[in-house]
C-alpha cells in the first residue's frame, strides 16, 4: 500500500543530496513536440484530438503496454471508442519507448487513478508516469495531468516525482498544469471536442500556455480555474455527487420494494416537476463513479473530518449486487423452485452498457452472491475480454446462443446487441422462469405472460 506520505518520504529521501545548479528559462509560445502518456479511454481520444488541432506540431501517444501500441498501429482500439480510418489516419506517433520522447514540451498525462484493495487512492500508476517521464523532462517544459485525483495531488506528489526522476526543479525549470478529463465511455454525443474543459496551471503564465493549447481542439469553450487545486476538487465532486444521488435512487428502491410499489412508476411522476434530477436505481461499478469518492474521502481523513453522506452512499451502492441476488433467490423460492442448482443467466459484465470495460464492475457481486446458495450462474457478454473476466473475477464468459432453459435470467447491462431483439431474451427462459431487469431497460408490457418480473 502506498500512500500520501509514503511516497512523499520516497521522494524526499535525497532531498538533502545537492542538486545541479540550472537556470530557470523561460516558456517558448510554440511547442516542439506533445506527448500524451496513457492510451485508454481518456488519453487516446484526447492524442487524436491534439494531433487534429496542432498540425504543426508533432504528437507523440505513449503507453506502458506494448499490446496496445502494436493493436492501436493496426488501427484496433479494443476499447472501441475510436474507428480503424481515424487511427490509421490520425498523425500521431505511437510509441512505448519513454526516451522517444525527448523531443517534447508539452506532456498530458492521462493514466488511471485506482484504488486499492483497502479502498484507497493507489496512485502508483501516476508516479510510474512521472518516472517515465522524467528522463525526457527539459527545461521549459509544461506536465499536464487529466487524471482524477483528490485536491494536492499533482502540485505535491506528481511535482516531487517528475523532479527527483529529471533533476529539473519543480515550479522553476517545469512547470504544471491540471485539466480533468471528461470523457463518458460510450457515450457519442458527450466528447472531448464538445464539453467544456477545465484547464488550470500553477501561474499564469503556464495557466496561458496550457488553454493556448487545448483552445485548438475544444469547441465548447474553456474554463480557467484559479488554481489546481480547484480544478483537481471540482473533478473529483462530478463523479460524487453522481454517486451520492444513484444512491438515493437505489435506497428508494430498497424502501418501495418493501412496500410494494414500483420505483419505476414513482419516478416517472415525480419527474414531471421541472426540477426533479432524472436519476435511476442501478449498480455503479466503473474507474470513475465507484473510486474517485475514495480519493476526496481519503483527503478529508488526512485533514481530520470523516465524511458522512458520501460514504453512505458509497455503503449503498456496493450492496446493490448483494440486494439483487437475494431478490432473485427470493422470486425463485416464490415461483416454487428448489434453489440449489437452479441455473441463472445474467446478461453483461462491463460496468455500463455499450462498453467493453469491466473494471469495478459490480455483476460480480451478484454472481457471487448467487453462488452461495448453490446457484449455476452463467454470465454472457460479447463486449467484454473473456481473458480478462477469468483474470480479474474468475468468470468464464459463455456466448449467448448456451443459455438456454434458464431458471432466471438477469439483464444486469442492456447492451444493445442485446435489446436488438428482446424475444431471444426471453426464449432462454424457461416459460415459467423469472426474470430481473436491473436498469428498467424495457417496459413491462413487454414482459411474456407467465415470466415473473422485477426491477428496481
Amino acid at each position: 500500500m502506498l500512500d500520501q506520505s509514503h511516497l512523499l518520504h520516497l521522494l524526499n529521501q535525497d532531498k538533502e543530496a545537492p542538486l545541479t545548479r540550472i537556470e530557470s528559462v523561460g516558456f517558448c509560445p510554440e511547442e516542439s513536440g506533445i506527448a500524451v502518456i496513457g492510451l485508454g479511454y481518456v488519453g487516446l481520444p484526447v492524442a487524436l484530438a491534439l494531433s487534429n488541432g496542432h498540425a504543426d506540431t508533432p504528437v507523440f501517444g505513449f503507453d506502458v503496454s506494448a499490446a496496445r501500441i502494436a493493436e492501436l498501429r493496426r488501427g484496433f482500439d479494443r476499447t472501441g471508442e475510436t474507428s480503424e480510418r481515424c487511427l490509421l489516419g490520425a498523425d500521431i506517433t505511437l510509441v512505448n519507448e519513454p526516451e522517444t520522447l525527448r523531443n517534447c514540451s508539452f506532456f498530458v498525462v492521462a493514466v488511471p487513478t485506482p484504488i486499492n484493495e483497502h479502498r484507497r487512492p493507489d496512485l502508483r500508476p501516476l508516479v510510474d508516469a512521472c518516472n517515465a517521464i522524467g528522463p525526457s523532462l527539459r527545461r521549459g517544459a509544461v506536465v499536464v495531468f487529466e487524471s482524477t485525483v483528490y485536491p494536492g495531488v499533482t502540485r505535491e506528489i506528481c511535482g516531487p516525482a517528475l523532479a527527483a526522476s529529471s533533476g529539473l526543479r519543480q515550479g522553476i525549470d517545469f512547470k504544471l498544469g491540471y485539466s480533468p478529463e471528461r470523457i463518458v465511455p460510450g457515450d457519442s454525443d458527450h466528447r472531448l471536442e464538445t464539453i467544456v474543459k477545465i484547464v488550470a496551471g500553477e501561474d499564469q503564465a503556464t495557466l496561458e500556455r496550457v488553454a493556448a493549447v487545448y483552445d485548438k481542439v475544444v469547441k465548447a469553450g474553456l474554463h480557467q480555474a484559479p488554481s489546481i487545486e480547484v480544478a483537481e476538487a471540482a473533478k473529483v465532486i462530478e463523479n460524487i455527487q453522481r454517486d451520492v444521488n444513484i444512491a438515493l435512487m437505489n435506497e428508494l428502491a430498497l424502501i418501495f420494494d418493501r412496500i410494494g410499489l414500483s420505483t419505476r412508476d414513482v419516478l416517472a411522476a415525480a419527474r414531471t416537476k421541472w426540477n426533479f434530477l432524472p436519476f435511476t436505481p442501478g449498480l455503479v461499478g466503473g474507474h470513475c463513479i465507484g473510486v474517485d469518492p475514495y480519493y476526496l474521502v481519503a483527503k478529508a481523513e488526512a485533514a481530520g473530518h470523516h465524511s458522512e453522506v458520501i460514504m453512505a452512499g458509497r455503503r449503498v451502492n456496493e450492496a446493490m449486487g448483494s440486494f439483487i441476488a437475494h431478490r432473485l433467490v427470493r422470486m425463485l423460492i416464490e415461483a416454487g423452485r428448489c434453489v440449489r442448482g437452479v441455473r441463472v443467466g445474467i446478461l453483461g459484465l462491463a460496468f455500463k452498457e455499450n462498453v467493453s470495460d469491466i473494471r469495478n464492475s459490480r455483476v460480480p457481486d451478484i454472481v457471487r452472491e448467487l453462488q452461495t446458495f448453490g446457484i449455476e450462474v452463467v454470465v454472457c457478454d460479447p463486449l467484454a475480454d473473456a481473458r480478462e473476466a477469468l483474470k480479474e473475477y474468475g468468470i468464464s464468459l459463455a456466448e449467448a446462443g448456451h443459455l438456454s432453459d434458464l431458471d432466471a435470467l438477469v439483464l444486469a447491462v442492456p447492451h444493445l446487441d442485446f435489446m436488438k431483439t428482446p424475444d431471444e431474451l426471453f426464449s432462454m427462459l424457461s416459460p415459467d422462469g423469472v426474470f430481473i431487469d436491473v436498469k428498467s431497460a424495457l417496459e413491462p408490457q413487454a414482459i411474456p405472460v407467465g415470466i415473473a418480473y422485477w426491477s428496481p
